[in-house]
């Protein structure tokens, strides 16, 4: 097992392109979407747009150098666009073909 970071991204769907190529820039080119997230945010202002079911949740995975790259490039979209991000700390299982080997 080795340490990596979890990107997980939930924004509205319109600005997937944007996030995928932000995650790109910073050498993350693996991700999987989930499509019509829906549900309530932190802040009362965030529930109307997280229940429109035009959001999607993006998540990834990275080297933990990488973190501070993923952050310069998708805050600003994130700023612009709205939408959250939350990077964590997580275990990888080593497998045939992991992030660690990339």
């Amino acid at each position: 097992m080795h340490l990596v970071k979890k990107i997980e991204i939930i924004a509205n769907s319109f600005e997937l392109e944007k996030i995928v190529d932000g995650l790109d820039k910073s050498g993350v080119h693996g991700h999987a979407v989930i499509r019509n997230v829906a549900g309530k945010g932190l802040r009362d202002s965030e529930d109307l747009d997280m229940t429109m079911l035009d959001n999607v949740y993006i998540i990834a995975f990275c080297m933990p150098d990488q973190a501070k790259a993923v952050v310069e490039n998708v805050r600003p979209l994130l700023n612009k666009f709205g939408g959250t991000c939350y990077i964590s700390d997580v275990m990888e299982i080593r497998s045939v073909k992991c992030v660690a080997s990339l």
